[in-house]
């Protein structure tokens, strides 16, 4: 049996990685026949199926290597991946190379698939961030501060160019959380929260109360806020622009009821009632009405078994690495749901964004289970016996 093999086998053995990796499966499974639903997207849903596939091969060479020796090549990965992020930004690349959809460039033509790099980079992020918290205390002080946030700011920088706000704004919630799960003290995260709480609640009262030409943010931005809000309060002035995709996602989430409608009574509908990105952003609308409030729920407790997974092996974990990396894992995938569900419930403007495991999408669902597996691994390996010891803090310290 080779080393790969052992190494294999070793990770096999029970334990709450195989709870992740099960609410994955059923996830993507759910995805997979969610995209079947939507007219003329079966091919899609093939295509899902193949890079089910790939995620899962992709999951397995995660599961082998030691938590330390993914440590080592994650600085080298970070780099690799912040390179593939600058190609569709650099200024006159062939669109060929980088293709233009709905006036952005999130993608790589790979000949055999378009490779979405924010996708991967959201993985790297949270491995550098774990890396570099992994043994210091220097974070504990504002100026420590300084390189979680650097090492933030550049993959942010560089998908807000795009533009890709969407995924954006994924990262600011994971730094929240692996820096809390790491100790930093809980004043400076809540001056720090504080802070973009009002810098929100003051660009979302100058969208509402002032002129076009006084925005901060691009007129569509402003105007699929705006119709958020007129939607919470039924009005019908943007059902026919801005606010039409978020109206006909509300629409057929309601038209699900307790059991859904079915496969064929979900397409009739979808058929004259086309929603703009039925099979990607706004899938949850096509589950809702398929199987009704039934598969919502199922969903939903997919999601609490996968996260609920994720959560245990931080606490069961010796490796302060691998229990950051787990804890920035299922802030990644709570924050996505969240936002992505509630487009679709109109609690949430449309920004673009993937609901995990369920969308359509190669990139997605590869990097989804790069998470599994990295999770599975940490799950399954035992300390090393010659190991530094984890960051340790007391409540005290920790408000202090």
């Amino acid at each position: 049996m080779s080393e790969w093999s052992e190494r294999l086998w070793e990770r096999c053995k029970p334990h709450a990685g195989w709870f992740a990796l099960l609410a994955a499966g059923g996830l993507a499974v759910i995805g997979i026949m969610a995209i079947g639903t939507v007219p003329l997207k079966e091919a899609e849903a093939t295509k899902q199926g193949c890079w089910l596939l790939a995620g899962l091969a992709a999951m397995i060479v995660c599961i082998c290597p030691h938590a330390k020796q993914i440590g080592a090549w994650t600085y080298a990965a970070t780099i690799a991946v912040t390179l593939l992020l600058i190609v569709p930004v650099i200024p006159g690349v062939p669109e060929a190379v980088a293709p233009v959809r709905n006036g952005t460039r999130h993608w790589i033509n790979l000949r055999f698939m378009l490779l979405q790099p924010s996708e991967l980079a959201k993985v790297c992020f949270v491995l550098a961030l774990a890396r570099y918290l992994r043994h210091r205390d220097s974070y504990r002080t504002v100026p420590g501060l300084l390189v979680p946030f650097l090492i933030m700011f550049v993959p942010v920088a560089l998908i807000l160019r795009e533009p890709d706000l969407g995924t954006a704004i994924l990262f600011p919630p994971v730094l929240f959380a692996v820096l809390l799960a790491a100790g930093a003290r809980l004043r400076h995260l809540s001056i720090l929260g504080g802070l973009g709480v009002a810098a929100l609640t003051i660009n979302i009262a100058v969208i509402l109360l002032l002129p076009n030409s006084m925005q901060l943010l691009k007129p569509y931005q402003v105007n699929r806020i705006r119709a958020m809000v007129d939607l919470a309060r039924g009005g019908t002035s943007f059902t026919d622009r801005e606010g039409y995709q978020q109206a006909k996602a509300m629409m057929l989430v309601g038209s699900g009821g307790l059991t859904g409608l079915g496969k064929d009574r979900a397409q009739t509908i979808l058929r004259f009632n086309p929603l703009p990105e039925a099979h990607n952003d706004m899938v949850f609308a096509v589950v809702a009405a398929r199987w009704g409030l039934v598969g919502a729920v199922l969903l939903l407790g997919l999601y609490g078994l996968l996260i609920g997974s994720l959560l245990h092996i931080t606490l069961h974990t010796k490796d302060p690495f691998a229990r950051l990396a787990t804890v920035g894992f299922a802030a990644i995938i709570c924050t996505q749901v969240f936002v992505n569900i509630g487009m679709s419930l109109g609690i949430m403007p449309i920004i673009g964004i993937t609901l995990p495991f369920v969308s359509y999408g190669g990139s997605s669902l590869v990097a989804g289970f790069i998470m599994v597996g990295l999770a599975f691994n940490f799950a399954s390996q035992r300390p090393l016996l010659i190991m530094q010891p984890s960051f340790e803090f007391s409540h005290a310290d920790a408000a202090g």
